[in-house]
């Protein structure tokens, strides 16, 4: 075994299905609360048309940050965070013809902000703690 592999077992491979899934979960829930404000159908071909641009950029940052080693810290919450948002805005407007007007990308900001990076916070703050 390599030292990547090494590496995914060290960190268990529940955490890092846990931590993709909630990231996934994350965006899905993001665009489907969007629909539903704006009245749209929120039936599972409309989210998964939405979403899969901040899907794919969201893969991308895992992809970039290397996550499953570390797939709770906050710095990769971070990174993943600002990549789903920069690259999944950029796919939606780019390659599937969709808009990104100003109020979407600062909802789209904070919301998966919050999601994606915030919720790793408490995580972080547990790990941090230092016994005397």
């Amino acid at each position: 075994m390599n030292a990547h592999t090494w590496q995914l077992l060290r960190v268990g491979v529940s955490q890092v299905a846990v931590a993709l899934s909630l990231d996934i979960f994350s965006v899905l829930l993001f665009v489907a609360v969007g629909r539903r404000n704006h009245n749209e159908v929120v039936g599972i071909s409309g989210v998964v048309e939405v979403a899969l641009p901040f899907l794919i950029a969201l893969i991308s940052g895992w992809l970039v940050t290397r996550a499953w080693r570390s797939p709770q810290a906050l710095s990769t919450g971070a990174v993943i965070w600002l990549v789903t948002t920069v690259l999944g805005l950029a796919l939606r407007n780019l390659l599937f013809d969709q808009g990104t007007a100003t109020p979407f990308i600062i909802v789209a900001t904070l919301v998966l902000g919050a999601l994606i990076a915030a919720r790793r916070l408490p995580i972080h703050r547990m790990s941090s703690r230092r016994l005397f």
